[in-house]
């Protein structure tokens, strides 16, 4: 079943077909490491890796490269005021030195890690660091410089979008919305021309003239929009397939990174533009810049499960707006639950982990593959979760296995909170024996071993080794 994605570029659905067969090379723009993650930002994550596993699902291989911006990203769009990171500096009492700014980098790019990896986000195959691919910025730079987009100002080397006549094309925006953007450099020719290279040696610069790398035009460092298409272009080639984002980089970095890239090599920079939605709160769009923004670090101190924020994203499409309120997320948590207990208190004769694809029931999985490919319909999908809950015309170990297909998408963790829920059910002294019997089989004691495990067999439990550990069931 062909899968169907919102192009950005179009303005339309169109069938997803990859320039190499089943792989896919997909870039999605990450964090700036200069602060914990928002929520907000991580609704975003959260759409692009529900695209991964649906993609996944459908038996393509993915290339998934992931940027970690940790030097360059102003607070303005129009090429102005401090670098993030600088500010972040100052903000913790920080020396203005590049290692310090590495060390900082590096703390708040774990803990971004660290909150994907509660939401059940796929890892990116590959995460480059901004800072690490000054060369390759300094390539496409001069590429442009070659081909006549340039031109110099006093605080950095520009792109002169009235060369690029495709300028504006993603999301149809062309010129005029651009030309309302705020000209804050009195030398820049447009208003949408952006920074390729800002220079270090102003007073009035991002770094204030202390931090920065030596380059053709002189000591600075570069534009954020050049660093992504670098860091895309190295690791994916041009075209790719596919880039992400959310809404916000449509008007500005992503029409930029287009300009760029296709003004440097004369091609596509990728074939799909698929960008996710705001997370709404207090009829504004959540942002460190609005200080309306909500960590999830805040979600697990208030006792909320971080997949029932997952669970409360996936009831949204994803190029809808979400209201945030912690009512909803409340709701969420419940709805959750519900959804763990339905799951727990399914009666099946399947010993743990024996699933096999034969069980899954094929008119419920062609409804799923239907809603999924569908630009990824995912409310829908948690609609057919509940429908195959309630037959009455399908076996629990149809019902069960056919779940844990699903989750392959949905990415809820079933089968680790099911396995949770049933040694939750099982005597402490059982699984004490358990771990006793597991301790005996690292250490090939297998005398010991048999003895255990005749032992909980005795005592009304049978226990079953499998490549993830041993399962406990009650005879």
């Amino acid at each position: 079943m062909a899968v169907k994605i919102f192009n950005t570029l179009s303005l339309k659905k169109e069938f997803f077909k990859p320039t190499k067969n089943k792989k896919v090379g997909l870039y999605t723009c990450g964090p700036t490491v200069y602060d914990f993650a928002h929520i907000g930002n991580l609704r975003t994550f959260i759409f692009e890796d529900v695209l991964r596993r649906t993609l996944e699902y459908n038996g393509y291989k993915i290339k998934h490269v992931m940027n970690i911006t940790d030097i360059g990203h102003l607070t303005s769009d129009a090429d102005e005021g401090e670098d993030k990171m600088t500010k972040a500096l100052k903000r913790e009492g920080k020396p203005l030195t590049l290692e310090a700014m590495k060390e900082l980098a590096d703390y708040y790019a774990k803990k971004f890690k660290e909150d994907i990896s509660v939401l059940n986000i796929e890892n990116p195959d590959i995460m480059p660091k901004a800072s690490e691919h000054i060369k390759e910025d300094i390539e496409i730079i001069k590429k442009l410089e070659k081909n006549k987009f340039t031109y110099k100002t006093n605080d950095g080397i520009y792109f002169d979008t009235s060369k690029f006549k495709n300028y504006g094309k993603l999301g149809k925006l062309k010129t005029k919305e651009n030309k309302t953007r705020i000209e804050i450099n009195p030398e820049k020719k447009n208003p949408s021309d952006f920074a390729l290279w800002k220079f270090s040696t102003q007073g009035g610069s991002a770094l204030g003239g202390k931090l920065g790398w030596e380059s053709p035009w002189g000591k600075g460092f570069p534009g954020w929009h050049i660093e992504c298409s670098a860091m895309a272009t190295k690791y994916l080639g041009q075209p790719f397939d596919i880039h992400t984002g959310g809404i916000d980089h449509i008007p500005v970095h992503h029409q930029n990174e287009i300009a760029q890239s296709e003004a440097a090599y004369n091609k596509p920079l990728a074939k799909y533009w698929i960008h996710g939605e705001f997370l709404i709160i207090d009829s504004k769009k959540m942002a460190k810049s609005e200080g309306n923004f909500i960590t999830l670090k805040t979600i697990k101190e208030k006792n909320f499960n971080p997949l029932a924020y997952r669970f409360l994203v996936l009831g949204t499409h994803y190029r809808k707006p979400l209201n945030f309120s912690w009512e909803a997320l409340g709701s969420a948590q419940n709805g959750l639950k519900h959804l763990y207990n339905q799951v727990a208190h399914l009666e099946v004769n399947l010993p743990f982990g024996r699933f096999t694809s034969k069980l899954i029931d094929k008119k419920f999985k062609e409804k799923f593959l239907k809603a999924i490919n569908d630009d990824l319909n995912i409310p829908k999908v948690l609609a057919i979760v509940q429908e195959l809950l309630k037959s009455r015309l399908i076996t629990n170990d149809s019902k069960l296995t056919t779940l844990l297909d699903f989750d392959k998408v949905l990415g809820l963790k079933l089968k680790e909170n099911l396995k949770k829920k049933k040694m939750e059910k099982i005597p402490k002294e059982i699984v004490e024996l358990a771990e006793k019997r597991e301790k005996a089989r690292k250490e090939k004691n297998w005398q010991e071993a048999d003895k255990l495990r005749e032992k909980i067999k005795n005592l009304g439990y049978e226990i079953e080794d499998t490549l993830k550990g041993y399962e406990l069931k009650k005879k």
